[in-house]
């Protein structure tokens, strides 16, 4: 079976001074690079938003989420449970991304990307034996970070961080 990748666009884009789904980059919605690194990496692709968020034509299914709470194991939870079997998180704003990288993601043993100081949340690869775990810290609203941590998954070293840059901001996009 093809692996999921769930392209995450539930966010308000607080710092980004509202949706970065239709922000321009390199010719394009930021969103529209993720969503086709993942397509390159020959997984099978969605992508989890709000009922009103804005999006731009995309070639793969949009699957929706409940409004509240805006948390990105919301995106997830609503797609381990949609999918009923295992996905790998991609944020909307992660530009660089390579297929490489999402397919050895997506086929493990690795479920995600150790840096110098901390594991990844995104790209990773979140199990279906995980649902419930990840139900109880997005009831608690708790830190992606601090859950995926707890969950010890497998991870890979040695990745070029640049990859794992999102672009939050203004200035992010300027200089990227």
């Amino acid at each position: 079976m093809t692996a999921l990748a769930a392209v995450l666009a539930g966010g308000r884009g607080r710092r980004m001074g509202g949706q970065k789904t239709l922000v321009e980059f390199a010719g394009g919605p930021l969103i529209a690079r993720p969503v086709s690194v993942a397509v390159a990496a020959g997984l099978e692709v969605v992508v989890v938003a709000k009922a009103g968020t804005p999006l731009p034509r995309l070639d793969v299914p949009v699957w929706h989420e409940p409004d509240e709470p805006v948390h990105p194991l919301l995106g997830i939870v609503t797609a381990l449970e949609r999918a009923g079997r295992s996905v790998l998180a991609v944020a909307c704003d992660m530009p660089f991304l390579t297929a490489e990288l999402l397919a050895r993601l997506a086929a493990g043993p690795e479920a995600a990307v150790r840096t110098a100081d901390q594991i990844a949340p995104f790209p990773a690869r979140y199990d279906l034996a995980q649902l419930p775990a990840l139900r109880v810290a997005l009831a608690r609203e708790a830190s992606l970070r601090a859950t995926l941590a707890a969950l010890g998954p497998a991870t890979l070293a040695g990745v070029d961080e640049d990859v794992l840059a999102s672009i939050n901001t203004p200035e992010q996009l300027r200089d990227a």
